[in-house]
């Protein structure tokens, strides 16, 4: 009993150190930090990616990876841009999980059922969604159509947010 005491008592120690990082529209430090972060396919082409902190809302996810294409396409004097592709991946909620388990086991003539049930929750470790689009860019009047954005006009509208 002493045992599972000490071992709850680390639990919670754990976890109370494991602040997860709050999502913020900036650079991501590594390849699975939270952040933005880019590449470059061909000149007027790009694949961004927003990775979004444990929690991080799908819109919020969303809206800082088109903020990042705006914010790229306007440094690299385009005038708006087209999401030519779009991937959204990971969990919305790292909330508490329940789970179920059902095992059995045979010992000599013996034969024993079990069935459990747990609730779990994160301890943070790294992004629970991101999402990435591809971009192409443009110069002049923008086309029609409803992946199309005014790079200036989409960034004062979503920076405004942050």
């Amino acid at each position: 009993m002493h045992r599972l005491i000490l071992a709850a008592a680390a639990a919670l120690s754990l976890g109370a150190c494991a602040t997860p990082a709050p999502t913020l529209y900036q650079p991501a430090s590594g390849p699975q930090a939270v952040g933005y972060s880019e590449y470059r396919i061909e000149p007027g082409r790009y694949r961004i990616t927003f990775h979004g902190g444990p929690g991080a809302p799908v819109q919020q996810v969303s809206d800082y990876a088109l903020l990042r294409a705006a914010d790229l396409a306007i440094a690299q004097g385009y005038d708006w841009f087209k999401v030519a592709d779009r991937v959204t991946e990971g969990r919305p909620d790292n909330g508490p999980q329940v789970s179920i388990g059902i095992g059995g086991a045979t010992f000599g003539r013996h034969s024993a059922v079990g069935v459990g049930v747990d609730r779990g929750f994160s301890l943070g470790g790294g992004p629970s969604l991101s999402s990435t689009i591809e971009v192409v860019m443009g110069k002049g009047e923008r086309p029609r159509g409803p992946d199309i954005y005014d790079a200036r006009a989409l960034r004062d509208n979503l920076g405004q947010r942050i």
